[in-house]
Protein backbone atom coordinates (compact mmCIF):
# COMPACT_ATOMS: atom_id res chain seq x y z
CA UNK A 1 0.00 0.00 0.00
CA UNK A 2 1.10 3.37 -0.23
CA UNK A 3 1.20 3.95 3.64
CA UNK A 4 3.64 1.35 3.71
CA UNK A 5 5.98 2.38 0.85
CA UNK A 6 5.72 6.26 2.08
CA UNK A 7 6.93 4.67 5.76
CA UNK A 8 10.04 3.00 3.86
CA UNK A 9 11.16 5.77 2.06
CA UNK A 10 11.73 7.77 5.09
CA UNK A 11 12.99 4.54 7.55
CA UNK A 12 16.58 5.51 6.15
CA UNK A 13 16.62 7.93 9.61
CA UNK A 14 16.78 4.61 11.23
CA UNK A 15 19.98 3.51 9.48
CA UNK A 16 21.60 6.46 9.93
CA UNK A 17 21.96 6.13 13.73
CA UNK A 18 23.98 3.22 15.20
CA UNK A 19 22.96 -0.23 15.95
CA UNK A 20 22.08 -0.05 20.29
CA UNK A 21 22.33 -2.47 22.33
CA UNK A 22 18.72 -3.85 22.56
CA UNK A 23 17.23 -4.63 25.92
CA UNK A 24 16.88 -8.12 27.21
CA UNK A 25 14.42 -10.80 26.21
CA UNK A 26 10.68 -11.35 27.36
CA UNK A 27 11.84 -13.52 30.48
CA UNK A 28 13.51 -10.02 31.69
CA UNK A 29 9.83 -8.43 32.75
CA UNK A 30 6.96 -8.99 34.88
CA UNK A 31 3.99 -8.27 32.55
CA UNK A 32 3.29 -8.12 29.26
CA UNK A 33 0.13 -6.62 27.49
CA UNK A 34 -1.09 -7.64 23.59
CA UNK A 35 -1.14 -4.66 21.51
CA UNK A 36 -4.56 -4.16 19.13
CA UNK A 37 -3.93 -2.14 16.08
CA UNK A 38 -6.39 -0.07 14.51
CA UNK A 39 -5.05 -0.68 11.13
CA UNK A 40 -2.73 -3.33 9.46
CA UNK A 41 -0.36 -0.08 7.42
CA UNK A 42 0.09 1.92 10.26
CA UNK A 43 3.59 2.06 10.23
CA UNK A 44 3.89 3.91 13.29
CA UNK A 45 1.54 3.27 16.34
CA UNK A 46 0.22 5.43 19.84
CA UNK A 47 -0.96 3.56 22.65
CA UNK A 48 -2.06 5.44 25.82
CA UNK A 49 -0.70 3.86 29.13
CA UNK A 50 -3.25 2.60 31.68
CA UNK A 51 -2.75 2.39 35.66
CA UNK A 52 -1.69 -1.03 35.32
CA UNK A 53 1.86 -0.05 33.06
CA UNK A 54 2.50 2.50 35.63
CA UNK A 55 1.88 0.03 38.62
CA UNK A 56 4.26 -2.41 37.21
CA UNK A 57 6.81 0.23 35.87
CA UNK A 58 10.00 0.65 38.44
CA UNK A 59 12.11 3.07 36.70
CA UNK A 60 11.60 6.77 37.59
CA UNK A 61 11.87 7.31 33.94
CA UNK A 62 9.72 4.43 32.65
CA UNK A 63 13.04 2.72 31.21
CA UNK A 64 11.48 -0.23 31.52
CA UNK A 65 8.13 -0.01 29.26
CA UNK A 66 9.17 -2.01 26.28
CA UNK A 67 7.43 -2.84 23.08
CA UNK A 68 8.41 -6.58 21.42
CA UNK A 69 7.85 -7.82 18.07
CA UNK A 70 6.32 -11.62 17.77
CA UNK A 71 9.63 -12.89 17.91
CA UNK A 72 10.33 -11.41 21.39
CA UNK A 73 12.98 -8.64 19.85
CA UNK A 74 12.48 -5.01 21.02
CA UNK A 75 11.03 -2.49 18.61
CA UNK A 76 11.97 1.34 18.44
CA UNK A 77 9.56 2.97 21.19
CA UNK A 78 9.61 6.03 22.96
CA UNK A 79 7.28 7.65 25.65
CA UNK A 80 5.74 10.94 24.82
CA UNK A 81 4.11 13.40 26.87
CA UNK A 82 0.45 13.40 26.25
CA UNK A 83 0.42 17.53 25.23
CA UNK A 84 2.81 16.72 22.19
CA UNK A 85 1.73 17.21 18.90
CA UNK A 86 2.92 13.87 17.42
CA UNK A 87 1.46 11.93 20.37
CA UNK A 88 -2.27 13.33 19.92
CA UNK A 89 -4.96 10.49 18.08
CA UNK A 90 -7.12 12.18 15.62
CA UNK A 91 -10.59 12.77 16.91
CA UNK A 92 -12.41 10.53 15.63
CA UNK A 93 -16.90 11.51 15.33
CA UNK A 94 -19.81 9.44 14.69
CA UNK A 95 -22.01 10.41 11.71
CA UNK A 96 -25.91 9.51 10.66
CA UNK A 97 -26.19 8.31 7.39
CA UNK A 98 -28.69 6.48 5.72
CA UNK A 99 -29.15 3.65 3.17
CA UNK A 100 -29.77 3.91 -0.29
CA UNK A 101 -30.43 1.67 -3.42
CA UNK A 102 -27.11 0.85 -5.47
CA UNK A 103 -26.48 0.51 -8.50
CA UNK A 104 -23.83 0.26 -11.26
CA UNK A 105 -21.19 3.64 -10.55
CA UNK A 106 -22.10 4.79 -14.38
CA UNK A 107 -25.84 5.09 -13.86
CA UNK A 108 -25.91 5.65 -10.56
CA UNK A 109 -28.25 8.85 -10.46
CA UNK A 110 -30.41 6.86 -12.91
CA UNK A 111 -33.02 4.36 -11.81
CA UNK A 112 -34.47 6.36 -8.52
CA UNK A 113 -34.98 9.67 -6.86
CA UNK A 114 -34.20 11.04 -3.38
CA UNK A 115 -36.53 12.95 -1.34
CA UNK A 116 -35.23 14.67 2.07
CA UNK A 117 -36.13 16.55 4.76
CA UNK A 118 -33.14 19.08 5.98
CA UNK A 119 -33.04 21.25 8.96
CA UNK A 120 -32.86 24.93 9.08
CA UNK A 121 -28.76 23.66 10.18
CA UNK A 122 -28.69 21.92 7.15
CA UNK A 123 -28.67 18.45 9.22
CA UNK A 124 -30.95 15.59 7.75
CA UNK A 125 -33.89 14.48 9.39
CA UNK A 126 -35.45 11.86 7.14
CA UNK A 127 -34.39 10.41 3.67
CA UNK A 128 -36.20 8.35 0.94
CA UNK A 129 -35.25 6.71 -2.37
CA UNK A 130 -37.78 5.90 -4.63
CA UNK A 131 -37.62 3.97 -8.13
CA UNK A 132 -37.85 5.52 -11.26
CA UNK A 133 -37.35 2.39 -13.22
CA UNK A 134 -39.93 0.84 -15.69
CA UNK A 135 -39.69 -2.16 -13.49
CA UNK A 136 -40.63 -2.33 -10.23
CA UNK A 137 -37.83 -4.12 -8.85
CA UNK A 138 -36.02 -2.70 -5.47
CA UNK A 139 -32.43 -2.29 -6.13
CA UNK A 140 -30.41 -3.75 -2.67
CA UNK A 141 -29.81 -0.97 -0.25
CA UNK A 142 -26.13 -0.72 0.16
CA UNK A 143 -24.68 2.81 -1.04
CA UNK A 144 -24.56 5.39 1.97
CA UNK A 145 -25.87 8.52 2.13
CA UNK A 146 -23.53 10.45 4.70
CA UNK A 147 -24.36 13.37 6.57
CA UNK A 148 -21.32 15.39 8.00
CA UNK A 149 -23.16 19.11 7.97
CA UNK A 150 -22.37 19.30 11.95
CA UNK A 151 -18.89 18.97 11.66
CA UNK A 152 -16.76 22.30 11.03
CA UNK A 153 -13.22 20.85 10.22
CA UNK A 154 -12.20 18.82 7.01
CA UNK A 155 -12.51 15.04 7.33
CA UNK A 156 -9.35 13.55 6.76
CA UNK A 157 -10.65 9.66 6.63
CA UNK A 158 -13.91 7.46 7.07
CA UNK A 159 -13.96 4.40 8.90
CA UNK A 160 -17.21 1.94 8.35
CA UNK A 161 -18.04 -0.87 10.39
CA UNK A 162 -20.07 -3.74 9.32
CA UNK A 163 -21.13 -7.08 10.33
CA UNK A 164 -18.94 -9.88 10.87
CA UNK A 165 -19.66 -12.82 7.71
CA UNK A 166 -18.59 -13.69 4.62
CA UNK A 167 -15.41 -12.67 3.05
CA UNK A 168 -15.34 -9.17 1.62
CA UNK A 169 -13.99 -7.24 -1.34
CA UNK A 170 -15.85 -4.60 -2.17
CA UNK A 171 -14.91 -0.99 -4.23
CA UNK A 172 -16.95 2.14 -3.86
CA UNK A 173 -16.95 4.88 -5.47
CA UNK A 174 -17.03 8.57 -3.50
CA UNK A 175 -19.30 11.77 -4.12
CA UNK A 176 -19.31 14.85 -2.18
CA UNK A 177 -22.61 17.45 -2.29
CA UNK A 178 -23.34 20.52 -0.41
CA UNK A 179 -27.11 20.48 -1.25
CA UNK A 180 -28.19 17.05 -2.35
CA UNK A 181 -28.34 18.34 -5.40
CA UNK A 182 -25.01 18.55 -7.56
CA UNK A 183 -22.55 16.17 -6.73
CA UNK A 184 -19.14 15.52 -7.11
CA UNK A 185 -16.74 12.52 -7.82
CA UNK A 186 -13.80 12.80 -5.35
CA UNK A 187 -10.34 11.45 -6.75
CA UNK A 188 -10.22 9.08 -3.55
CA UNK A 189 -12.43 5.86 -3.90
CA UNK A 190 -12.43 3.77 -1.30
CA UNK A 191 -11.64 -0.22 -1.09
CA UNK A 192 -13.70 -2.28 1.72
CA UNK A 193 -11.85 -5.77 2.65
CA UNK A 194 -12.17 -8.12 5.02
CA UNK A 195 -10.52 -11.47 4.44
CA UNK A 196 -9.48 -14.60 6.31
CA UNK A 197 -7.27 -17.46 5.38
CA UNK A 198 -5.08 -19.63 8.04
CA UNK A 199 -6.17 -17.76 11.29
CA UNK A 200 -4.91 -14.91 9.59
CA UNK A 201 -7.10 -11.89 8.96
CA UNK A 202 -6.51 -9.05 6.12
CA UNK A 203 -8.86 -5.66 7.00
CA UNK A 204 -9.34 -2.61 5.90
CA UNK A 205 -12.11 -0.33 6.85
CA UNK A 206 -11.00 2.84 5.83
CA UNK A 207 -11.91 5.69 3.01
CA UNK A 208 -8.68 8.12 3.10
CA UNK A 209 -8.83 11.46 1.60
CA UNK A 210 -5.54 13.78 0.85
CA UNK A 211 -4.05 15.09 3.09
CA UNK A 212 -5.71 18.40 3.63
CA UNK A 213 -8.78 16.93 3.80
CA UNK A 214 -12.47 16.79 2.38
CA UNK A 215 -15.08 19.39 3.69
CA UNK A 216 -18.32 19.01 2.08
CA UNK A 217 -22.30 18.59 3.86
CA UNK A 218 -22.91 15.38 2.57
CA UNK A 219 -20.87 12.21 0.87
CA UNK A 220 -22.27 9.60 -0.97
CA UNK A 221 -20.63 6.04 -1.36
CA UNK A 222 -21.77 3.73 -4.52
CA UNK A 223 -20.25 0.46 -4.82
CA UNK A 224 -19.58 -0.82 -7.86
CA UNK A 225 -20.97 -4.01 -7.71
CA UNK A 226 -24.07 -3.95 -5.63
CA UNK A 227 -24.28 -7.63 -4.62
CA UNK A 228 -20.61 -7.49 -2.76
CA UNK A 229 -21.23 -4.28 -0.66
CA UNK A 230 -20.67 -4.56 2.72
CA UNK A 231 -23.72 -4.38 5.35
CA UNK A 232 -22.86 -1.24 7.04
CA UNK A 233 -23.66 -0.78 10.88
CA UNK A 234 -21.65 2.51 11.98
CA UNK A 235 -19.34 5.54 10.06
CA UNK A 236 -17.07 7.29 11.37
CA UNK A 237 -15.34 10.63 10.69
CA UNK A 238 -11.45 10.94 11.14
CA UNK A 239 -10.81 15.03 11.89
CA UNK A 240 -8.12 17.00 10.45
CA UNK A 241 -6.66 18.84 13.57
CA UNK A 242 -5.52 18.38 17.62
CA UNK A 243 -7.57 16.46 19.69
CA UNK A 244 -8.53 17.63 23.05
CA UNK A 245 -6.57 17.41 25.96
CA UNK A 246 -6.46 13.96 27.79
CA UNK A 247 -8.67 14.33 30.95
CA UNK A 248 -7.60 14.12 34.37
CA UNK A 249 -6.98 11.26 36.14
CA UNK A 250 -6.68 11.19 39.90
CA UNK A 251 -5.14 8.50 42.48
CA UNK A 252 -7.01 9.10 45.83
CA UNK A 253 -4.26 8.30 48.87
CA UNK A 254 -5.37 7.43 52.45
CA UNK A 255 -2.35 8.22 54.73
CA UNK A 256 -0.35 7.41 58.41
CA UNK A 257 -0.59 10.38 60.78
CA UNK A 258 3.25 10.72 62.61
CA UNK A 259 4.01 12.88 65.43
CA UNK A 260 6.80 14.99 64.85
CA UNK A 261 9.90 15.80 67.17
CA UNK A 262 8.33 19.68 67.04
CA UNK A 263 5.22 18.35 68.32
CA UNK A 264 3.65 19.03 64.57
CA UNK A 265 1.58 16.49 62.82
CA UNK A 266 3.03 15.04 59.58
CA UNK A 267 0.71 12.69 57.31
CA UNK A 268 2.74 10.24 54.80
CA UNK A 269 1.64 8.72 51.65
CA UNK A 270 3.13 5.81 49.21
CA UNK A 271 2.49 5.96 45.85
CA UNK A 272 1.83 2.15 43.81
CA UNK A 273 3.42 2.87 40.70
CA UNK A 274 5.01 5.28 38.49
CA UNK A 275 2.39 7.68 38.04
CA UNK A 276 3.46 11.14 36.29
CA UNK A 277 1.63 13.70 38.87
CA UNK A 278 1.02 16.93 38.04
CA UNK A 279 -1.56 18.32 39.95
CA UNK A 280 -2.41 17.68 43.77
CA UNK A 281 -5.58 18.11 46.10
CA UNK A 282 -5.85 17.81 49.62
CA UNK A 283 -10.02 16.36 50.47
CA UNK A 284 -11.47 16.76 54.15
CA UNK A 285 -14.38 15.98 55.25
CA UNK A 286 -16.54 18.83 56.74
CA UNK A 287 -15.74 22.82 56.82
CA UNK A 288 -12.29 23.27 57.00
CA UNK A 289 -9.49 26.16 55.90
CA UNK A 290 -5.52 24.81 56.00
CA UNK A 291 -2.35 25.80 55.03
CA UNK A 292 -0.14 23.09 53.85
CA UNK A 293 3.06 22.26 52.48
CA UNK A 294 3.85 18.57 49.97
CA UNK A 295 7.03 17.04 50.08
CA UNK A 296 8.15 14.05 48.30
CA UNK A 297 11.12 11.27 47.91
CA UNK A 298 11.79 8.22 45.94
CA UNK A 299 13.32 6.24 48.16
CA UNK A 300 12.09 5.89 52.63
CA UNK A 301 16.30 6.91 52.55
CA UNK A 302 16.17 9.78 50.77
CA UNK A 303 16.16 13.56 52.46
CA UNK A 304 12.08 15.02 51.81
CA UNK A 305 12.01 17.39 48.86
CA UNK A 306 9.49 20.16 48.63
CA UNK A 307 7.05 19.88 45.60
CA UNK A 308 4.37 22.58 46.70
CA UNK A 309 3.15 25.25 49.42
CA UNK A 310 2.49 26.70 51.43
CA UNK A 311 -0.95 27.08 49.57
CA UNK A 312 -4.32 27.01 51.54
CA UNK A 313 -7.13 24.54 50.85
CA UNK A 314 -10.71 24.98 52.03
CA UNK A 315 -13.82 23.78 51.65
CA UNK A 316 -17.21 26.08 52.88
CA UNK A 317 -20.70 24.04 53.24
CA UNK A 318 -23.80 25.27 50.90
CA UNK A 319 -25.78 24.82 48.26
CA UNK A 320 -25.24 21.68 46.21
CA UNK A 321 -21.56 20.92 47.08
CA UNK A 322 -20.75 24.19 48.18
CA UNK A 323 -17.07 26.16 47.94
CA UNK A 324 -14.31 24.36 48.05
CA UNK A 325 -10.33 25.10 46.70
CA UNK A 326 -9.39 24.11 43.28
CA UNK A 327 -5.96 21.54 42.50
CA UNK A 328 -2.87 22.96 42.91
CA UNK A 329 -0.42 22.48 39.32
CA UNK A 330 2.79 21.36 40.31
CA UNK A 331 6.23 23.02 38.77
CA UNK A 332 7.03 19.60 37.06
CA UNK A 333 5.87 15.87 36.45
CA UNK A 334 7.16 13.79 39.28
CA UNK A 335 7.07 10.42 39.88
CA UNK A 336 8.12 9.80 43.40
CA UNK A 337 6.39 6.65 45.41
CA UNK A 338 6.46 8.60 48.55
CA UNK A 339 5.05 12.05 49.99
CA UNK A 340 4.14 13.91 52.73
CA UNK A 341 1.67 16.55 53.54
CA UNK A 342 2.33 18.70 56.54
CA UNK A 343 -0.38 21.62 57.88
CA UNK A 344 0.19 24.58 59.65
CA UNK A 345 -2.26 23.83 62.46
CA UNK A 346 -4.22 21.02 64.01
CA UNK A 347 -5.99 18.55 61.28
CA UNK A 348 -9.54 17.66 61.83
CA UNK A 349 -9.44 14.44 60.49
CA UNK A 350 -7.34 12.16 58.01
CA UNK A 351 -6.60 13.91 54.66
CA UNK A 352 -6.87 12.12 51.47
CA UNK A 353 -4.26 13.09 49.09
CA UNK A 354 -5.27 13.40 45.71
CA UNK A 355 -2.61 13.33 42.70
CA UNK A 356 -3.60 14.36 39.36
CA UNK A 357 -2.61 12.71 36.17
CA UNK A 358 -2.45 12.54 32.77
CA UNK A 359 -1.25 9.51 31.22
CA UNK A 360 1.15 9.08 28.58
CA UNK A 361 1.20 7.62 24.92
CA UNK A 362 4.27 5.02 24.49
CA UNK A 363 5.08 5.25 20.34
CA UNK A 364 6.67 2.57 18.40
CA UNK A 365 7.60 1.57 15.16
CA UNK A 366 6.17 -1.57 13.38
CA UNK A 367 9.19 -2.90 12.60
CA UNK A 368 9.47 -6.82 12.82
CA UNK A 369 6.54 -9.11 12.24
CA UNK A 370 3.50 -8.84 14.54
CA UNK A 371 1.87 -9.53 16.92
CA UNK A 372 3.45 -6.86 18.86
CA UNK A 373 3.12 -6.61 23.08
CA UNK A 374 4.15 -3.97 25.39
CA UNK A 375 6.23 -5.03 28.12
CA UNK A 376 7.04 -3.91 31.94
CA UNK A 377 8.28 -4.13 35.11
CA UNK A 378 12.46 -4.98 35.19
CA UNK A 379 15.03 -4.21 37.40
CA UNK A 380 17.46 -6.15 34.92
CA UNK A 381 17.09 -4.19 31.39
CA UNK A 382 16.18 -1.34 30.35
CA UNK A 383 14.81 0.16 26.84
CA UNK A 384 17.36 1.73 24.35
CA UNK A 385 17.79 4.94 22.92
CA UNK A 386 15.57 5.26 19.61
CA UNK A 387 15.52 8.23 16.70
CA UNK A 388 11.89 7.50 16.91
CA UNK A 389 11.08 11.68 17.31
CA UNK A 390 13.36 12.58 14.65
CA UNK A 391 11.69 9.69 12.35
CA UNK A 392 8.13 10.94 13.19
CA UNK A 393 8.98 14.66 12.66
CA UNK A 394 10.22 13.40 9.12
CA UNK A 395 7.59 11.85 8.22
CA UNK A 396 5.09 14.77 10.03
CA UNK A 397 7.18 16.61 7.54
CA UNK A 398 5.99 14.49 3.91
CA UNK A 399 2.81 13.82 5.09
CA UNK A 400 1.76 17.05 6.70
CA UNK A 401 1.56 18.71 9.74
CA UNK A 402 -1.20 17.04 11.25
CA UNK A 403 -0.64 13.49 10.43
CA UNK A 404 -0.35 11.55 13.64
CA UNK A 405 0.68 7.51 14.17
CA UNK A 406 -1.90 5.28 14.02
CA UNK A 407 -4.23 4.22 17.27
CA UNK A 408 -3.65 0.58 19.17
CA UNK A 409 -4.69 -0.40 21.80
CA UNK A 410 -4.04 -2.40 25.21
CA UNK A 411 -5.21 -5.93 25.73
CA UNK A 412 -5.44 -7.95 28.76
CA UNK A 413 -2.64 -8.31 30.59
CA UNK A 414 -0.76 -11.31 31.24
CA UNK A 415 2.22 -12.58 33.38
CA UNK A 416 5.68 -13.23 32.48
CA UNK A 417 8.70 -13.24 34.51
CA UNK A 418 6.66 -11.71 37.79
CA UNK A 419 8.26 -10.56 40.84
CA UNK A 420 11.56 -12.48 39.65
CA UNK A 421 11.87 -9.84 37.01
CA UNK A 422 12.14 -6.96 39.75
CA UNK A 423 14.89 -8.33 41.81
CA UNK A 424 18.11 -6.72 40.57
CA UNK A 425 20.71 -8.76 38.88
CA UNK A 426 23.82 -10.02 41.13
CA UNK A 427 26.68 -7.95 39.70
CA UNK A 428 28.93 -9.26 37.26
CA UNK A 429 32.34 -10.43 38.66
CA UNK A 430 35.44 -9.03 36.37
CA UNK A 431 37.26 -12.51 35.73
CA UNK A 432 39.76 -10.59 33.38
CA UNK A 433 40.85 -8.12 35.70
CA UNK A 434 41.18 -10.36 38.28
CA UNK A 435 43.02 -12.93 36.08
CA UNK A 436 45.47 -10.24 35.24
CA UNK A 437 46.01 -9.46 38.59
CA UNK A 438 47.14 -13.13 39.41
CA UNK A 439 49.38 -13.04 36.52
CA UNK A 440 50.90 -10.05 37.90
CA UNK A 441 51.97 -11.63 41.30
CA UNK A 442 52.40 -14.44 39.72
CA UNK A 443 55.16 -12.84 37.92
CA UNK A 444 56.30 -10.86 40.75
CA UNK A 445 57.06 -13.74 43.23
CA UNK A 446 59.07 -15.73 40.47
CA UNK A 447 61.19 -12.66 40.02
CA UNK A 448 61.22 -12.33 43.31
CA UNK A 449 62.72 -16.06 43.89
CA UNK A 450 64.93 -15.90 41.46
CA UNK A 451 66.87 -12.71 42.95
CA UNK A 452 66.38 -14.30 46.51
CA UNK A 453 68.47 -17.56 44.90
CA UNK A 454 71.15 -15.65 42.98
CA UNK A 455 71.80 -13.32 46.29
CA UNK A 456 72.49 -16.87 48.09
CA UNK A 457 74.65 -18.33 45.78
CA UNK A 458 76.86 -15.46 45.44
CA UNK A 459 80.22 -15.63 47.07
CA UNK A 460 81.32 -12.83 49.02
CA UNK A 461 84.15 -10.48 47.84
CA UNK A 462 87.50 -9.98 49.42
Amino acid sequence: MSTISGFRRSAWLLAAVPLLAWAGPREDYARQWPLNLSRDDGGAYRVVLDENVYRQAQSPQLRDVEVLDGSGTPVPASVFAPEQPLARAPQRVALPWFALPASPSDSATQGWELISEVETDGRLRRVEARSTASDTTRLPQTALLIDASRLRRPILALELEWAPGAALDAAYSVEASDDLDQWRSLSSSGRLVDLQRGGQRLLQRRIVFDSVGEQARYLRLTPQDPKAAAQIRAVKAELAGNAAAAPLQWRELKGRRLEQKDGSVAFEYELDGRFPIQQIDVALPGNHALEWRLDSRDDSEQGWHPQAGPWMAFRVAGQGEGDRSAARQLAATVRDRHWRLRANAAVPGEPVLRLGYRPEVAVFLAQGAPPYTLVAGSARTARADSPLAHLIEALRQTRGKDWQPAEASLGEPAPLAGPAALVPPEPKRDWRSWLLWAVLVAGALIVAGFAFSLLRSSKPVD
